[in-house]
């Protein structure tokens, strides 16, 4: 019943559905209060609501929203409150003394005031909003001023009305005690606090203190893209929660020839950017970006099929190129959407053969072969397991947007995998790691996905305890105990270096100062990698780990590994870089020949059903070399799916990348010549 009132009112725990709950009851408890009229009542019941109230908005809940919507928000419930103290002062005959009428003007006052602190926030909020936000691309010629002080401009509103607990606090004891002055007190308290308020907010509204008018700030772009003449554009549009997209191609970029540049089209996306010394220009508006002046430009790169591409694509002096975000046999991997672009960019011959059989009017000429230029930090398989006992790791994809049953493993054999991973009669290390988007459609999907993270979560604190791993525990305690030392160290260099001191800033602010700082962007990708490597030293190679978030990843998982299960999509393309042994589950159920014949990247993998019962399969692959009858077909099929190791796939981008500059000169010069024009470079 809980679990159903908390999907009913779209809170994500039990505590925030008794928070809201007690906001409910609260108010009109307060009320109740203030006919009786009960003082430790109304005491005890304000109290509930400003604290449920205060951790409902800590939560980031969906119900703040909603009561919103519903003409219950934030200001209206600080209201409620204060009328309801009025109220209790008249029914305990306060009505015609002066403490009421004292009382009555301050709120007054402190309401009146809300109002321009409102104003200043939302001009100075709206007078810092520059037209695009950039990173690592100089700024100075617009003069931006520092930006306020943290403290004042997050969560103002509630900052504000919260200073009525000194008028509800004096008020209260004042009537408890019958010290009048009490009560003066704390109402002088809030509207002298809430002055204060403005005071500190007036400097910050001052034209000197905002950012300059759109054209300056649009005039100075265009002068930064007419001297550093970018010539090769990553182009993106998506949630914040796709970042990760735009992110695995952020190394590529920076390795290069030319003058690389990032493009991208929601601000959102741009806090989620890993660090990179390449220019960063986000450019929310399209009529601003059809007005930035690209005709250096001579390839753009799509790592997305989304809407707002049409807003680059019409611009005829560049060569488009579709490179995608990773490669799979999902049927996103040949959207038909892909003939738009010049060409088509797969990792290896089984890309082409997918268009082909997809037959969505991608031409064969169009399509180039380039590898995956990010799968180079993968390590290949010695043929023998890393540590005493093997380590799994499960890396089911989402559920998509549709409920088609063979969209993911998690919600039909998600736990009967992890379950018999961690029921194995030989000890298995199990490593768990969702898609980011894992949940965010479907609540079936999010509720096997908490029964599974409870599963391992129980199953590690087992181990914990467990006699048998008593000894290696006690062997690796001191450099545990080295390693999480190491983290914190990591973790506040790395804070040190994104924060550069200041916490203080606002998006404008980070535009001015994100400048290009290559021994900066090298230490952090250093630490990184120290970093990956001392989390994992920090636990015993024989516990059981949820790994969520960006901070430890994917391909470091991989490293970790002796085998892997997964789903269709590009995690197991990608896995097979490593040669390692490898289980995809047939969650559709379409039959081991259907599912190998209708999925390529499958055909070195032991096919999983629902009931994960041929796990034993891929155990034994990892565990006795004589077992593992599929190395040779793992082989085959990554030389297939990812291309040949020499080149490096960093050498045939690069490589893919000049032969399309090169066509793009061609048909502008040949435009340019039929039209009777100089030739720009």
């Amino acid at each position: 019943m809980i679990s159903k009132a908390m999907r009913l009112a779209r809170v994500g725990s039990g505590s925030e559905l008794a928070a809201a709950l007690l906001v409910a009851l609260g108010f009109p408890c307060i009320m109740l209060a203030a006919i009786i009229p009960n003082l430790w009542f109304f005491a005890a019941a304000t109290a509930v609501t400003y604290l449920a109230d205060r951790y409902l908005h800590h939560c980031g809940s969906y119900l703040i929203n909603r009561l919103a919507a519903v003409r219950a928000g934030l200001s209206i419930r600080f209201l409620v409150r204060q009328l309801l103290l009025i109220l209790l002062l008249s029914r305990m005959g306060y009505g015609e003394e002066t403490l009421f009428y004292v009382t009555v003007a301050c709120l007054l006052a402190f309401y009146g005031l809300q109002a321009p602190q409102s104003a200043m926030v939302t001009l100075i909020r709206l007078r810092r909003k520059l037209p695009v936000v950039t990173r690592n691309i100089d700024l100075a010629s617009v003069r931006i001023a520092d930006a306020p002080p943290q403290g004042l401009m997050s969560r103002p509103a509630e900052k504000m009305l919260h200073l009525d607990v000194f008028s509800m606090v004096g008020v209260l004891v004042a009537v408890e005690t019958g010290k009048d002055a009490i009560a003066y007190i704390g109402l002088g308290l809030t509207l002298a606090l809430a002055v204060c308020y403005l005071t500190a907010l007036l400097p910050y509204v001052r034209p000197s203190r905002l950012v300059p008018p759109e054209t300056k700030v649009l005039n100075a772009v265009g002068d930064w893209l007419a001297e550093y003449r970018p010539t090769v554009m990553l182009y993106f549009s998506g949630s914040k929660d796709s970042a990760y997209q735009v992110n695995m191609w952020l190394e590529t970029m920076a390795q290069l020839g030319g003058r690389p540049m990032i493009l991208l089209r929601e601000r959102n996306i741009v806090p989620q950017l890993a660090t990179t010394s390449v220019p960063v220009l986000c450019v929310p508006g399209g009529v601003h970006l059809m007005n930035l002046d690209l005709s250096s430009v001579r390839v753009a790169l799509y790592a997305a099929n989304v809407g707002k591409n049409i807003h680059l694509l019409r611009v005829p002096t560049m060569k488009h190129v579709f490179i995608g975000h990773g490669d799979s046999d999902k049927i996103a991997s040949v959207n038909p959407y892909s003939k738009v672009y010049d060409e088509v960019w797969t990792a290896g011959r089984a890309g082409r053969d997918r268009y082909a059989l997809a037959d969505v009017g991608v031409r064969d000429e169009d399509i180039v072969e380039v590898g995956r230029p990010q799968l180079a930090t993968i390590q290949s398989w010695s043929g023998t397991q890393k540590n005493p006992i093997p380590t799994v790791l499960y890396a089911p994809t989402w559920e998509g947007w549709d409920d088609n049953p063979g969209n993911t493993s998690l919600l039909l054999a998600g736990e009967n995998i992890v379950r018999r991973l961690l029921e194995a009669e030989q000890p298995v290390r199990l490593l768990y790691k969702p898609h980011p988007f894992t949940g965010t459609r479907s609540a079936k999907a999010k509720a096997v996905h908490l029964r599974i993270t409870a599963m391992i979560e129980q199953a590690a604190a087992e181990r914990v305890t467990d006699p048998r791993w008593a000894e290696q525990s006690a062997a690796l305690r001191s450099e545990q105990a080295e390693a999480r030392a190491e983290l914190t160290r990591i973790e506040a260099r790395l804070a040190e270096l994104a924060g550069g001191g200041r916490t203080a800033r606002d998006e404008a602010e980070l535009s001015r100062d994100s400048l290009a700082d290559p021994a900066r962007e090298a230490e952090t990708a250093k630490l990184k990698d120290e970093w990956n490597a001392a989390s994992w030293r920090a636990q015993g190679w024989w516990e059981h780990r949820v790994i969520t978030g960006a901070q430890m990843r994917l391909y470091d998982c991989f490293n970790e590994s002796d085998a892997m299960v997964s789903d269709i999509s590009s995690v197991v393309s990608d896995f097979i870089a490593s040669g390692k042994p490898y289980a995809v589950t047939d969650s559709a159920e379409l039959g081991e020949d259907e599912f190998r014949r209708q999925n390529t990247a499958v055909r070195a993998a032991v096919i999983l059903s629902n009931s994960a019962a041929e796990l034993d399969e891929l155990l034994a692959a990892v565990t006795d070399p004589d077992a593992d009858v599929r190395a040779d077909a793992r082989r085959e099929l990554k030389q297939y799916l990812l291309g040949p190791d020499e080149p490096t796939s960093i050498v045939q981008f690069d490589t893919a990348v000049k032969a399309l500059a090169a066509k793009s000169d061609a048909r502008n010069a040949g435009v340019a010549k039929s039209l009777g024009e100089p030739v720009s470079g």
